[in-house]
This record gives C-alpha cells, structure tokens and sequence, in this order.
C-alpha cells in the first residue's frame, strides 16, 4: 500500500527549524571558472628620478674650466687674478699702514704726553707735601713764595688730574686711580690748613696734623700716583710696539703680487715675442713703488722711534725718578725737625733710627743713581750739563745737611732749623731749588728731543696709506688694460 506523503512535512533538502543556514554558493561554470568582470587597473610607467640641483659654484667651477681650455679665456683668468692680487696688496697695506700711523701719532700726541702728566700729578703732589712741611717749619716767618708754591703744586695736580681724567677709558685701572687721588687731594688739604692753623697759634697737636697729612701723601696719594705712572708707562711701551711692528702680511703680499706680474710678462713674452707690454709693465712698477715705499717708510719711522724712546723716554723717566727722589729727601729733611725725632725706624740690626734722617739718606742715595743714569743716557752736551749741574748741587745739598744734623744732634735746634729753611747764609732749601730747576731744564730739553725724533718717525708714514691705495688702484687698472690689449687680439 502506498503511503502518502504528508504535505506538512519539510522538503528533503530543507534544514529542520532551528539548523543554521549555509550560505548560498553562485553556480559555477563547469570548467570552474568564473565570468565575473576584473577589477584591476594597469600600472602606471615608472618616471625616473630627478637629477640633483647643481649649484651655483659647480656652474661656475665648469664654465672656469672651460674657460682655461682657450688662451682668451686663459688671459680672462690671469687678468682677473692680477687685479685681484694687487688690490688686495693696496688695501691690505694702506690697513696695516694706517694703523702703524696712527700708533705712532698717539706716541707722540697722546701716551707719551699722558705719561708726563702722570709724572707731573707725583711731583706736584710731592712738591706740595714739601711746601707744607716747609711753611709749617718756618712757622710765622712762612714766606709768601713759600706759601705761594704750595698753592700752585696743588691747583697743577689738580688740573693734571682733570685732564687725565678726560683722556683715560672709563672703568680702566687709570680712571679708577684717578678719582681715587681726586677723592683724596681735598682731605691732605684739609689736614695741612689744619695743621698750619694750630701751628701759627702756638698749638703743638698742629704737629700731628701735619704727620697725618704726610702720612695720607706717602702712604696712599704718591703710591696711588706710581701706580698711574706706570699703568700709563705700559700704554705708551704697546703704543711703541704697535708703531714699530714690521707690516709683514702687507710685505708678503707685495712679493707675491710682482712675482705674478712678472710670471704673466714673462709668459706674453714667450707666446708672443713681444718684450714688453704697457699695462703689465705700469702694474709693476706700481706695486713696486708701494712695496718699497711701505718698507722704507716703516724701517725711517722705526728707527725715529727708537731714537726718541732711548734718547727721550728713557731719560724723561730717569729725570722724573730723579726729581721724585730730590722732593722725597727734601720733604724728609723738613719732617726731621717738624717731629723731632718722635718718628724712630728699626733696622735690620736692631739699630733705632730717626724714620726721616734714614728716608733722607736714601732718597739722596736714589738721587746720586738717577743722576748718574740720567748722564749715561744724555746724548749731547745740552742734556749733559744740566744734569752736571745738579749732581753738583745735590752734594752741596749733603754736606750743608751733615752740618744741619750736627747741629740738631748736638740740641740746637735753631741753628739747624735756620741751616734748612733759610735763615742761614746758606740754607739747605736753595740746594734743593737750584737741584729742581737743573732737573727742570734737563726735563725740557729731553721732552724736545722726544718730540723732534717721534715726529720725524710719524712724519715718514705720512701719506703712505693713502699712496698705497692709490697706487694699487692704478696697478689693478693696468694689469687689466695689459691683458685686454691681449684680449682684443682674438676678436
């Protein structure tokens, strides 16, 4: 019996209720292969890369060297390296030169006569402190002159200071110095008034006064005038070393550019047989004029600057430690019978001096040296004879003070004092001013001398930078008109 199916039943190859479905799979073409369009695209051609920049230096570096393999452009090459190599020697020699001129100008303008104001700012104010020993020893019988030269060392210390003032470099050690001893010059004049005031009413603390005045003046105002002596004594010795200084890249240069010139003559002579040609030749002689011109002038202002340091600074120096030591000795000798032995100096061998009798022994000791060295350095009779004459002086000096100490050693006082200050006949004080004015006259005579011999040595740079210019110039010019006369040749 056949059964009927029931229609409620799944299909055979339906899943039962709750079996996961598979996916629906596309028919396949019987050789498995599918018809379904192609998506992909053809590549692109491949671009090559780049090639790099080249730079400016590079172009030019290949157009040089195509340039070197034709004889124009061979001359264009040598045309402009000649030019180039002589302007450079004209500018590098009128520098150098300028700076050697202007060096030797501040030698004879600037540092040597700063240098004398700093001399003159030590023995004004050591001529002060002797004056005020000097009208305090004397007492009521202080001479107006006395009184009078007192006054003047201390307006020109003053007035030296202002102008060293001007000329220094703010915040240099100079300057610092300077408004040092511009502090201190008001406070020693006060303690002088002070001490004169006490003195001429018969008050003895007018003596302390006085010690505390000199003590200021040796002790901080002269070291402090030394010391800017010497800090301006060292410019002066750099601006002499900047002036003398041989220009030796200039000089270099000058052999390097005529042995250039003289190359590219000798190279037209061989390629043209023609002896000379007018351009190169006017560039030669220019560079041989500036050449010399630059090595006779430095080796005349060397030399005239030598002559004026060891014919003038050298002997201005010993002159002014000469005159430093005559001031010294003379303030002491006052300031033995101001303090009356109060002021004792223990020795090496436990020996007790009087401070001032020992600093007068060897501030004259320091003399004799320095006039001695002042001799040996004179060059003619004119800068000999003053420097004679104080020697001269200075031992009168000696033996009227051994006289003057006897008598201060034997108790009287008065006939000392009178043998110093010039109640005698003949008084120590008209030693030491005939000493100050021999030393004075020697002064002038070596500072003129310094002048004339720096003068001459500045004088022969004179021009010379400008001349070096001028004539590279004209040598530069000529090294290209020679070789375009070469040039046009070819056209």
């Amino acid at each position: 019996m056949t059964q009927t199916p029931n229609s409620s039943a799944p299909p055979e190859n339906t899943p039962a209720q709750g079996a996961p479905t598979m996916p629906s799979v596309p028919p396949q073409s019987p050789d498995n292969t599918s018809h379904a369009p192609t998506s992909a695209t053809p590549a692109a051609p491949t671009t090559p890369p780049a090639e790099p920049r080249r730079t400016a230096f590079a172009e030019g570096f290949d157009q040089l060297r195509t340039a070197a393999t034709t004889e124009p452009g061979r001359l264009r090459i040598i045309g402009a390296f000649l030019a180039l190599l002589v302007v450079a020697f004209g500018s590098i020699a009128a520098w150098q030169m300028t700076e050697r001129a202007a060096a030797a100008d501040d030698v004879l303008n600037r540092s040597q006569p700063l240098t004398s104001d700093a001399a003159d700012i030590y023995r004004s104010l050591a001529d002060a402190n002797t004056a005020a020993a000097s009208g305090y020893l004397a007492g009521l019988q202080e001479k107006p002159a006395m009184r009078e030269g007192y006054e003047r060392d201390i307006r020109t210390a003053a007035a030296k200071l202002v102008t060293a003032a001007a000329n220094s470099e703010s915040g240099s050690t100079s300057a610092k110095t300077i408004a040092e001893l511009s502090r201190l010059l008001p406070e020693y004049k006060g303690l002088v008034e002070t001490a004169r005031a006490n003195n001429r009413q018969g008050y003895p603390v007018g003596g302390a006064y006085l010690r505390a005045a000199n003590e200021m003046m040796q002790q901080r105002m002269l070291p402090a005038a030394q010391k800017l002596h010497q800090t301006e004594n060292e410019r002066l010795r750099d601006d002499y070393a900047d002036a003398k200084s041989f220009p030796w890249a200039a000089a270099g240069l000058g052999v390097l550019a005529l042995a250039a010139l003289v190359w590219a003559q000798r190279r037209n002579y061989r390629r043209t047989n023609r002896v000379l040609n007018h351009g190169l030749v006017t560039a030669t002689a220019a560079a041989t004029v500036v050449l010399l011109w630059l090595t006779v002038g430095q080796v005349v202002a060397r030399a005239g600057l030598n002559d004026s340091y060891d014919h003038g600074v050298r002997s201005l120096n010993v002159l002014h430690e000469a005159r430093i030591a005559s001031l010294t000795a003379r303030s002491d000798e006052n300031l033995t019978l101001v303090r009356r032995g109060a002021d004792t100096k223990t020795l090496a061998d436990d020996t007790v001096v009087d401070a001032y009798e020992w600093g007068y022994d060897k501030e004259i000791d320091d003399l004799a040296k320095a006039l001695t060295r002042a001799a040996d350095l004179a060059d003619d009779s004119a800068g000999k004879k003053p420097v004679q004459d104080a020697n001269g002086f200075m031992k009168i000096w000696k033996d009227r003070h051994d006289l003057a100490r006897d008598d201060n050693d034997s108790g009287n006082y008065q006939a000392a004092r009178d043998r110093v200050i010039g109640a005698a006949k003949e008084p120590t004080s008209v030693c030491f001013d005939n000493v100050d004015k021999a030393l004075a006259t020697a002064l002038t005579h070596e500072q003129n001398e310094f002048r004339q011999a720096a003068g001459d040595g500045r004088d022969s740079l004179t021009g010379l930078p400008t001349g070096a210019a001028v004539l590279a110039v004209l040598g530069a010019a000529g090294a290209v008109l020679g070789v375009g006369r070469r040039l046009s040749e070819y056209r």
